[in-house]
């Protein structure tokens, strides 16, 4: 009776209404890594990994991978006014003018992709992804679209894609985070921690921001003056209070401390060999052109093949840089674009081609996406002669290869403008439905009680597209 009657409220629902979320961390806690009764519903699971590459700032659709000759016959015109009547962006004002790309294209590989002259690499893997050109959002500012796709709701405070997976699934390394983050480019992106945040998940889903040079993790080396054996002790004397606080609680955040301070000491010897870039190849580095030691996406492609190799579940990279509204030469088309292009086209490339080589492709899903498009029509903020594009959510473009995705398809397109979905249209909804069915999860399945209702990653929405599955 002395124990119920201690047993609070909170502790009470969060001990017995959280179904395969219970399970699944317990399986965390224990580094069991066992796949969750969400996974266990659909036997065919094909991917054990994901390997998100976001390019924060949304790179343009129509100047990489959706092709639109009228554009060049209309070149200049003002754009037919029943398509933006009413519309709202996020910088243009009046009536905007068509734009061309000043990039050229042409069509790569057995399946004929289309690809811009920017992406001289991703050339070379056409045949191992497919394409969709029909994404849609429901945001058109950064922050609000990158905390979106990732998330599935533009507010922060949800559990981020990552969490869901490692809540739903565990973890199958003993040593590293199940949820890993990797930060390039000019700075973080507009969304920030929201992106990779456990929100009301337990706090060991979070994503753990890990760095390609310099100390990898903050905070897992030991302080000065204090050696391993110190370090191991000092943790076994605080877990063994955090157990005796559990007893009388029940609170199953102090299970998460718990496992996140052994695992913070586990990973003192897994972090330092995860970076030993040095024991690859010259050919690999040659591949991804990485410089070990700097802060770069090339890196980071190559760190995150070597996490998922062991055992990690989620990857995110973020490359910031891509928000080209054509304010000066270091934003615009014709020079801030490939400039980022040469930043990621190779590194992104290899990672496909990396993964094939070594047979972990099949059951490796990498995805790259940004979290909107950019208008067929020339911004020209401030009579800016440069060439520039708005934020636009109702079309753009992603890839996927792996994992369970078909190869070298084309999916979905937009009108003849590049301005709305004309077929297939791939909300971002269905998009993490998508991604979590490759994972052996069923997305209406994976749900969490709080504040007295079920949450999921798809919200009330979302459809497999099953049109690019295998």
């Amino acid at each position: 009776m002395n124990d119920l009657r201690n047993l609070t409220r909170r502790a009470l629902f969060a001990e017995t209404g959280n179904g395969i979320g219970k399970l699944a961390l317990a399986s965390m806690l224990t580094g069991i890594g066992a796949r969750s009764i969400a996974a266990q519903a659909n036997p065919k699971v094909k991917a054990k990994s994901v390997i998100f590459l976001f390019m924060a700032g949304a790179p343009s659709q129509l100047d990489l991978f959706d092709p639109k000759p009228t554009l060049y016959l209309h070149d200049g015109e003002p754009i037919p006014e029943e398509l933006v009547k009413g519309e709202r962006f996020a910088f243009i004002r009046g009536t905007p003018k068509l734009l061309a790309s000043p990039h050229t294209f042409h069509q790569v590989g057995r399946s004929g992709q289309w690809v811009s002259n920017l992406l001289p690499h991703f050339a070379t893997i056409a045949d191992d992804v497919s394409v969709v050109r029909s994404m849609v959002t429901d945001q058109f500012n950064h922050a609000p679209a990158q905390i979106f796709l990732n998330t599935g709701f533009q507010i922060p405070g949800r559990p981020s894609m990552g969490s869901w997976l490692t809540y739903g699934l565990g973890s199958e390394s003993q040593d590293l985070p199940g949820f890993v983050v990797l930060l390039s480019g000019e700075n973080d992106p507009d969304g920030g921690r929201a992106c990779w945040s456990n929100g009301f998940l337990p706090s060991i889903h979070q994503g753990v921001v890990m760095r390609s040079a310099g100390e990898p993790v903050m905070f897992v080396a030991n302080p000065e003056g204090v050696d391993d054996q110190e370090r191991k002790a000092t943790i076994g004397a605080i877990n063994d209070l955090n157990r005796l606080g559990h007893e009388r609680t029940l609170d199953p955040e102090v299970e998460t401390t718990i496992a996140q301070y052994e695992l913070a000491y586990r990973m003192q010897s897994s972090v330092p060999e995860l970076l030993e870039f040095g024991k690859e190849t010259p050919e690999t580095h040659t591949l991804y052109g990485t410089e070990p030691g700097k802060r770069s996406f090339a890196n980071n492609c190559l760190l995150a093949r070597r996490l998922v190799e062991r055992g990690v579940r989620c990857v995110q990279l973020y490359h910031r840089g891509w928000d080209h509204h054509g304010n000066a030469d270091s934003n615009d088309l014709t020079h801030g674009l490939p400039r980022l292009c040469l930043e990621t086209d190779q590194a992104a490339a290899a990672l496909v081609t990396d993964l094939k080589q070594r047979g972990m492709l099949d059951d490796t899903l990498v995805v790259w996406a940004g979290e909107f498009g950019r208008t067929p029509m020339n911004e020209a903020r401030g009579g800016s002669t440069f060439l520039g594009r708005d934020h636009h959510p109702r079309a753009f473009t992603i890839w996927l290869a792996g994992g369970g995705v078909k190869s070298g398809l084309s999916y979905g397109s937009t009108d003849e403008l590049g301005y709305n979905v004309a077929s297939d249209p791939v909300h971002v909804h269905d998009l993490h439905a998508t991604i979590l069915h490759l994972m052996g999860i069923e997305h209406t399945g994976l749900t969490y009680s709080h504040l007295g209702r079920n949450f999921r990653l798809t919200d009330v929405a979302g459809e497999v597209v099953t049109g690019l599955l295998r």
